[in-house]
């Protein structure tokens, strides 16, 4: 009896844990502003360290949540006034299976660090858009490539 006990308790606490993950997501995702994004965590290797993700816009942030994660707040934050698109490309070697083929691979700097995002071809015209954004008047430096290559 012990042992049907265990396993209906280990049963109970994966379900449980998988409801968690679940309702997270849902969470985040019901509300506008979501995109899928990935991040280059760990550059160790040449193609390798990316995690997916996804991004959520809340104001002057983009906040990036891990996907398989139950953490409720975000793993990374990019704040607008500090990042600036250095160059896009396509993905190389090893990430071309790491990611869906439609997607570009954003080298930035945030506050001066080195960050690499991945998301839909899609996707970047609107995230260029958010980055962009500015009052009427202002000038935006946040695009430091002026030619940039057809991705």
């Amino acid at each position: 009896m012990e042992i049907v006990e265990g396993i209906g308790i280990g049963i109970a606490v994966v379900l449980g844990a998988l409801l968690i993950l679940f309702a997270r997501r849902a969470l985040f995702t019901r509300s506008g502003g979501t995109i899928r994004l990935s991040v280059r965590v760990s550059t160790l290797l040449d193609g390798r360290g990316w995690s997916p993700g996804f991004g959520r816009f809340v104001g002057d942030e983009l906040r990036w949540y891990r996907l398989f994660s139950f953490a409720l707040r975000p793993k990374r934050v990019l704040y607008r006034d500090g990042l600036v698109v250095e160059r896009r490309r396509l993905p190389e070697g090893q990430e071309r299976f790491s990611m869906p083929a439609d997607w570009v691979i954003l080298r930035c700097t945030s506050n001066h660090a080195l960050v690499e995002i991945a998301m839909a071809r899609s996707t970047v015209t609107g995230f260029l858009s958010w980055l962009e954004a500015a009052p009427p008047g202002a000038v935006s430096s946040r695009l430091a490539a002026q030619d940039w290559p057809a991705a």
